[in-house]
């Protein structure tokens, strides 16, 4: 076992003891574990940072097999590691799995080299392992990052494409298509710059509200009234979607585009048969009547969002009220549908419900 506090050399010590202190001092203050053994792959030295990876003290280790610290499925390692010893080579840097006392397994890089006699003979091998748990642990999570990236990549490519068909077969020029499409991209955007900023984690509902409305003024004649709730990426595409909807009504027909009377948004959760609903309404009052022509949002694209896609997506139903000077559009969801995790697939269910025509 190496000296776990190294004495400093006096002015007789030979420079040959001199260089084994320091190499002494070296190993023992290394956070690699550092370990020999014998050809027989019996432990001869263990270092303190090996007691920290491993949890053996240097009193279990020694005069023990390398072998213990190897999962069964490995051990023919150590077997292909000592031929290469005897042969003298320098087995380079390799990641594999190792054992804790405790039986858990630690994710670690091994450098493995011989060691020689004074007479060049080669006697046994020092191992250097290094702790890679939080790296592999850090590549797993980005290999799961960009599979779901990759998932909701190609299922915001399906709702681009509903959106370029439903626009186009209710838009009355090209320049309409063009500015309708160009706006409704723009407010997938908006909830997915909510989303990246999070981590993918999700957005409060008053901060995708703030977002989406945001983009067309008069935010003083919105007020939202509601408790905290973090919604999942999928409510948040979604919901940004309706935003967006009613808010384009609002500015053509309402009060963001004629500065009179006032949006509420208002939200609650409450218990019905032994679930958690969230009920979200969006009521505008205008002040005064408001012709809606024939070619408005009410009865073309905005309706499948706010009728059928947005209440599909979140396995709840959603009901529009309008009269001459207002629109009331409610949605009631499960709030599991809400606020936990759901697979990125379920865009794709709704691009297909955004491309159904109403009945």
């Amino acid at each position: 076992m190496f000296p776990q506090t190294p004495v400093p050399p006096s002015n007789n010590i030979s420079a040959d003891d001199h260089t084994a202190y320091l190499l002494a001092a070296i190993v023992d203050s290394s956070f690699d574990a550092i370990i020999s053994k014998n050809l027989d792959s019996i432990i001869q030295t263990w270092n303190a940072a090996a007691e920290r990876m491993f949890g053996y003290t240097a009193e279990e280790a020694v005069g023990k097999s390398v072998v213990m610290l190897i999962p069964h499925h490995l051990q023919n390692e150590e077997a292909e590691i000592i031929a290469r010893i005897r042969r003298g080579e320098r087995v380079e840097s390799f990641e594999t799995v190792r054992l804790r006392k405790d039986g858990t397994r630690i994710d670690v890089s091994l450098t493995i080299s011989p060691i020689r006699h004074a007479d060049g003979s080669i006697v046994g091998a020092s191992k250097i392992a290094r702790d890679i748990t939080q790296t592999k642990e850090a590549e797993r999570r980005i290999r799961l990052l960009l599979q779901e990236v990759n998932h909701r990549v190609k299922n915001q490519y399906a709702v681009i494409l509903s959106i370029i068909r439903e626009t186009s077969n209710r838009s009355q020029s090209p320049q309409h298509f063009e500015q309708q499409l160009r706006d409704r991209i723009l407010a997938l955007a908006r909830s997915q710059d909510l989303l990246v900023n999070s981590g993918w984690s999700g957005a409060s509902l008053a901060e995708l509200i703030e977002q989406q409305l945001g983009a067309f003024g008069n935010e003083h004649k919105v007020v939202t009234l509601g408790p905290p709730v973090t919604l999942n990426s999928n409510a948040v595409q979604h919901l940004g979607m309706a935003m967006h909807e009613l808010g384009t009504n609002s500015v053509k027909y309402g009060v963001l585009g004629r500065g009179q009377g006032q949006i509420v948004i208002e939200w609650k959760i409450f218990p019905s048969d032994g679930e958690d609903f969230v009920e979200l309404c969006w009521s505008e009052m205008t002040g005064s009547a408001v012709a809606v022509p024939d070619d408005s949002p009410r009865r073309g694209f905005g309706s499948v969002v706010l009728e059928r896609a947005v209440p599909f997506s979140l396995r709840g139903e959603a009901f529009i009220d309008r009269g001459a000077d207002y629109i009331r559009w409610t949605l009631k969801a499960p709030l599991t549908e809400m606020v936990s995790q759901r697979p990125s697939e379920a865009l794709a269910s709704v691009a297909k419900n955004l491309g159904a025509r109403e009945a």
